[in-house]
């Protein structure tokens, strides 16, 4: 690995806190040559890496930097990404299972296709994502911030969005069936045609500022 500055400029920032710095940087050449096959990566800047149908396991990535990375097809299993920063990466077709990327931000990246099972996404950055075509099932998603994010038609089965930001989200025709909807002010977030339970619509209505009484 070669160093690098270290402030990677263009960060975005989490909750009003800059980006951790990063010391050292892995480009493809670096990955194959030995960095893909190490366990444990902190504060290394990922730069134009092709991780295109890639298959991880059981690694962990602590305060890491992703620029340009491509991510495509990529299958990932019980994967760390901890406090993590992605800018402009691609996730086409990408699967996530049983990851943690609690902390981690993401800005100007694309989701297509992308689908996350179980695991752990408390307190992500994901404002103003397009996730229309997303698929998350059994992910814990606690004070995730989805400001903005655009998800129409996407799929969140069963996910903890408790303390969520959610406003200004569109969940146009998702699929919500399951999700801890609690954090939702039906006021700030489009939610037509969307699918939910009945004990989802009463949390909505409650949530409305209606009296909900057995009948």
């Amino acid at each position: 690995m070669s160093e690098v500055p270290s402030r990677v400029s263009g960060m975005v920032e989490r909750r009003g806190t800059a980006a951790p710095e990063t010391h050292s940087v892995v480009r493809t050449e670096e990955w194959d040559e030995g960095a893909g096959e190490e366990k444990r990566h902190e504060r290394v800047a990922f730069v134009d890496l092709d991780l295109c149908e890639t298959t991880l396991q059981a690694v962990e990535f602590q305060e890491c930097t992703f620029r340009d990375v491509r991510f495509n097809c990529s299958a990932q299993t019980d994967v760390a990404y901890v406090n993590c920063t992605f800018v402009n990466c691609s996730f086409f077709d990408a699967t996530f299972t049983r990851c943690k990327l609690v902390g981690s931000m993401f800005d100007r990246c694309t989701y297509d296709i992308m689908t996350v099972e179980d695991g752990d996404w408390s307190f992500v950055g994901l404002r103003g994502a397009a996730l229309g075509t997303a698929t998350f099932t059994g992910v814990r998603m606690r004070e995730a911030d989805l400001t903005g994010a655009r998800c129409q038609g996407a799929t969140f089965r069963g996910v903890d969005l408790s303390g969520a930001s959610l406003q200004r989200a569109d969940f146009t025709r998702a699929d919500l069936r399951g999700t801890d909807l609690s954090a939702l002010d039906p006021a700030t977030t489009e939610m037509r045609h969307a699918i939910i339970t009945a004990d989802q619509a009463v949390v909505v209505a409650m949530a409305l500022g209606l009296d909900v009484r057995p009948g």
